[in-house]
């Protein structure tokens, strides 16, 4: 990042060639971002959060090959600005790695939506950051016009303020993009997620079942768990038929096909916690599967498949972090240890094109209207404000 750059000139460039205009929170969040060491940004669904980035990677000239984490503070990244989104996923030890491995001469802008759930790992880094008055932050509320318009991105910031979704039918002319269909019976309600995301789903929007549509629901065990409904998905979606080659570790079973998940971050094999991959091989004889993960090809062998287990239904915990064409939503009173307004708005946001919620209009008032997630304990903010030292003479100490 250059000391000369022309904001006014740099910004109007970058809108050119994005074709997006920013909103007057975005255009200061981007003055922070090039006035200031470290920057936190937040905000909610449609707030902007992705066309903000887009323009400060063009803005600051940042090239998708640049140098990855493998770095410590003895031999610090090559970089002059580090950008590092969804940092509500992002725990304490991996924020001491990427910090330990930033140039003092650098510029750090976090971005994510602190109302998510808390990172899997421990500390709360997003909303300790925000809590400390001396860090530049910015929340993003402006709701702009296209996402205004989606009954996902309202039903979720009804539930941000606690406020419980609208359940009713989409009127005439309203795009249809959530639906609420409700059924209290545990055995009627699995067979009806199986109906959906087998036939009614993929025949009204034109979705691939196993592709594009992702179950996500609180807990692993009982019918409504991810266990129960991974069994009845994978019969319906990819059933044990002659030609097709299965192999099994325990409780699970892999035939080619099948939607599968990463439980684990696996570094020697680069395969992360929570990545989504298609079983496209299976070797009998070596015992080995070979998973399409994204565009590369990630092989297992038979000792390895605890690492993975069928992802035709994941936990909302496990969907953290990512976005899916359809999301079916099981909001059931069964799951009632579980059911958290940060739960609830997790997993709407989760999807892009179509939200489903199934269970009860009771079970969904409980989500919304509980807000009482475990309180974390770190010296982040204590931390922070021992070492905290004014922009200026940070930058000027690191030149010397």
């Amino acid at each position: 990042m250059s000391p000369r750059l022309d904001f006014p000139a740099g910004l109007a460039a970058a809108e050119r060639e994005t074709g997006l205009r920013l909103s007057p929170e975005q255009r200061q969040a981007v003055a922070l971002a090039l006035t200031h060491p470290i920057l936190v940004v937040t905000g909610g669904p449609g707030t902007g959060k992705t066309t903000l980035l887009h323009t400060l990677i063009r803005l600051l000239e940042y090239s998708p090959h640049a140098q990855g984490f493998q770095r410590t503070a003895a031999k610090p990244l090559a970089a002059d600005v580090l950008i590092v989104d969804k940092l509500s996923m992002v725990d304490l030890p991996l924020a001491d790695h990427v910090l330990q491995a930033l140039p003092l001469t650098a510029t750090l802008v976090l971005v994510g939506d602190a109302d998510q759930l808390p990172s899997v790992g421990p500390g709360t880094v997003l909303t300790d950051l925000l809590a400390f008055e001396g860090l530049p932050a910015l929340r993003l509320t402006t709701l702009f016009r296209q996402a205004a318009a989606s009954r996902i991105v309202r039903n979720a910031h009804r539930i941000h303020r606690g406020e419980l979704p609208d359940l009713s039918a989409p009127r005439p002319g309203e795009a249809p993009d959530f639906l609420f269909l409700p059924e209290a019976d545990p055995p009627r309600l699995q067979r009806l997620i199986v109906e959906l995301v087998a036939r009614e789903l993929p025949a009204r929007y034109g979705l691939n079942p196993v592709q594009d549509i992702q179950v996500l629901t609180p807990m692993h065990r009982g019918p409504l768990g991810t266990t129960a409904l991974n069994a009845v998905l994978q019969a319906a979606l990819n059933p044990a038929r002659a030609g097709v080659r299965e192999i099994t570790r325990g409780a699970h079973t892999f035939r080619i096909g099948d939607r599968v998940l990463q439980l684990r971050n696996n570094y020697d094999r680069g395969t992360l916690n929570g990545e989504l991959g298609r079983v496209v091989s299976i070797d009998l004889t070596a015992q080995e599967l070979l998973v399409q993960v994204e565009d590369r090809l990630v092989p297992y062998d038979r000792s390895e498949l605890d690492e993975l287990s069928l992802a035709y239904a994941i936990t909302i915990h496990k969907s953290q972090g990512s976005e899916y064409p359809a999301v079916l939503v099981i909001v059931h009173p069964s799951h009632y240890l579980l059911l958290e307004r940060n739960l609830l708005y997790t997993a709407l946001t989760r999807a892009k094109r179509l939200l489903v919620l199934v269970g009860t209009p009771q079970a969904i008032a409980m989500a919304t209207k509980r807000e009482t997630t475990t309180r974390r304990y770190s010296a982040l903010r204590a931390r922070v404000a021992t070492l905290q030292t004014p922009p200026t003479e940070t930058r000027a100490a690191a030149h010397e």
